[in-house]
């Protein structure tokens, strides 16, 4: 079927300009996708999973949904075709969109306290935005396409009315520092006895607030300037993503990557300064040893679905720079296996091994036993598949999750036996530090 497509009639350019205007439509969803933008909103069909309940809604008429009394399974739901019509697309052109949380990800593997909120989303799109040649465009297949995209206009063309986002106090770490340095030392007492060789201990940092996390976002993606940005909103729950790292990309020719982050180091104004915190970086071996167990991880994890052979480590140790932070980045490829569906692929992978540790079972249940709080959606996945296969998913760090009152955010790193515990505390505030001041500015006053 062939799309009904209209460059937007409006002068707005911003993802975030247009996100506010669209913000009561069901399922609404942005993903900047390496500078590919795309806003999607209205799936025909959608999988939603809170505390182990999965069900399926499927639209009846615009912006109105009902249940379906028997779910897909994802699988089921997750359907791929070639299509001649899309070979040379770049980034989202008609699919499956959503997020799989970290509580729903590990739950496949071992015992977890899940968070109350949504833990894993997916809907099918066939009605979006792309910004494409400085200009938005709207595309659909639906056969009420022109009346979506009159609908779309009307609410663009409207001021924006989201409720403003305030924190009631201050967004504060649930760990003393005495509290991280005791699952710190907790954590070496693992390693030394043989259970693991690298975990990731993350601590949260939380706070009560009104109004909506879409109401700050643009400060928040100009401050990070993060290559996977995104927003996803379900009802009560909302996702906003400054993600710097990639999980997997799902290329044409069934060719996978992922690109796996470890090793941190922060960013300084003087360059000079900013230069001798990069070339420490290079040049660490306890961070090249981090990274490397990853790599060996993601390899294996990657090898379950790929062709024989074809697993190869192409990059090793790169230094990528963000706003607030340098990274050590490496990347594998592979072939996907032609029997595959792409969906157990990303399923089988989850959560990534560069926020779990190594071996990654025993990682994942000394992470459950030690943190003291579910995840949520905090190092989960978000992205998308389009209707051949192709398709890119995050990793959800530097981002902030928001359920009722409750607001969260979450910083770490992985702990070796060669992890100093000053710098590994110190490590999560160099993470998240801009993020948090910024959102702190949003208190309310107390009179």
């Amino acid at each position: 079927m062939s799309y009904f497509e209209q460059k937007l009639n409006t002068q707005l350019t911003s993802a975030f300009d247009l996100l506010a205007r669209l913000y009561d439509l069901t399922g609404l969803v942005y993903l900047y996708d390496q500078n590919k933008p795309t806003i999607a909103f209205l799936p025909q069909e959608f999988l939603v999973s809170r505390q182990s309940k999965l069900q399926q809604v499927q639209q009846i008429h615009f912006n109105q949904y009902q249940i379906k009394s028997e779910p897909s399974s994802l699988l089921e739901f997750c359907k791929f075709h070639q299509s001649s019509n899309t070979a040379n697309a770049k980034g989202f052109h008609g699919g499956y969109i959503g997020f799989f949380s970290y509580d729903y990800s590990a739950d496949q593997f071992i015992e977890i306290d899940a968070h109350p909120q949504p833990n894993f989303f997916l809907g099918r799109y066939s009605s979006f935005l792309k910004f494409e040649e400085d200009a938005w465009y709207f595309y659909s297949d639906e056969e009420q396409a022109e009346y979506i995209y009159q609908e779309i206009l009307n609410r663009i063309n409207q001021p924006e009315q989201i409720p403003a986002l305030s924190l009631d106090q201050q967004c504060h770490p649930r760990w003393s520092k005495p509290e991280y340095l005791n699952a710190f030392d907790q954590v070496q007492e693992y390693i030394k006895a043989g259970d693991c060789y690298q975990i990731n201990l993350t601590q949260e940092f939380t706070a009560h607030a009104q109004g909506s996390l879409l109401s700050r976002a643009d400060e928040l993606w100009k401050l990070t300037h993060a290559p996977y940005a995104g927003y996803l909103k379900l009802a009560d729950f909302e996702l906003l993503s400054c993600s710097p790292e990639l999980f997997i990309e799902f290329q044409a020719n069934r060719q996978i990557k992922t690109r796996p982050i470890k090793g941190t180091m922060p960013r300084f104004d003087d360059p000079q300064q900013d230069q001798i915190s990069k070339d420490k970086l290079s040049n660490s071996e306890k961070d090249q040893a981090e990274n490397v167990m990853i790599v060996d991880l993601l390899r294996n994890d990657l090898g379950v679905y790929a062709e024989t052979g074809s697993v190869k480590t192409t990059k090793l140790f790169e230094i990528e720079s963000f706003n607030q932070v340098h990274h050590m980045v490496s990347e594998i490829t592979a072939s996907l296996k032609p029997e595959i569906n792409p969906m157990q692929m990303l399923l089988s992978a989850l959560p990534g091994g560069s926020i779990t540790g190594a071996p990654k079972i025993r990682a994942m249940q000394i992470i459950e036993e030690l943190e003291g709080a579910p995840r949520g959606v905090y190092c989960g996945s978000l992205g998308y598949f389009n209707f051949d296969g192709t398709g890119s998913w995050n990793i959800l760090i530097r981002s902030i999750q928001k359920y009722q009152d409750q607001l969260s955010m979450w910083a770490g790193g992985g702990i070796t036996i060669a992890s100093d515990a000053e710098a590994e505390y110190q490590e999560c505030f160099d993470k998240i530090s801009a993020m948090l001041d910024l959102l702190n500015t949003w208190q309310v006053s107390k009179q």
